[in-house]
């Protein structure tokens, strides 16, 4: 049986150094790429696979649907992967799906509304719909370490943090 060692959240998906350093956490042998419209665009997803090889990981891009049915079938087989994706939502799904995760990383969102997204960290904007979900995989769903960190370098700010702007 695999498992997730780590999941993350950052529209980049795979970027750079970033990913080079994370792929290093003990015990990873694969990343795992889950993105509906990269992995039905085939330039995109061998794109993402060659970015994702020169770390030295197995790297596997496929849909959210996808990601379920590989878990409900073959639980991730020996795949101890980071697993990347480019919103809070679909992690949410996944997680409220039975993918059990325990630590997951936000790396980077861009602001979609200024109505509603709030600057929570150098690198990530923030709705309140997110920032509940959020509490709500830490609370009910299990996934106990949930931080906001860019870069492995960077400081990191945690999830309390963070629900404190929404006066969650």
């Amino acid at each position: 049986m695999g498992q997730v060692n780590l999941a993350r959240v950052d529209e980049r998906l795979i970027h750079g150094q970033v990913m080079v350093t994370l792929s290093q956490k003990s015990g990873v042998n694969s990343i795992f790429v889950v993105d509906e419209i990269v992995a039905k665009d085939k330039f995109m997803r061998e794109l993402y696979k060659s970015a994702g090889g020169r770390t030295g990981q197995k790297t596997i891009v496929v849909t959210p649907d996808k990601a379920k049915l590989y878990w409900d079938e073959y639980e991730f087989k020996d795949y101890n992967c980071i697993l990347i994706a480019k919103t809070v939502s679909v992690i949410y799904d996944l997680v409220k799906h039975g993918i059990p995760m325990k630590e997951l990383n936000i790396g980077g969102i861009a602001q979609k509304n200024p109505e509603t997204d709030i600057l929570v960290t150098k690198s990530v904007y923030l709705n309140k719909e997110d920032a509940e979900k959020l509490k709500d995989l830490n609370e009910n769903y299990g996934v106990e370490d949930i931080y906001f960190q860019a870069t492995p370098s960077a400081p990191k700010t945690s999830l309390k943090d963070v629900l404190k702007q929404f006066g969650l």
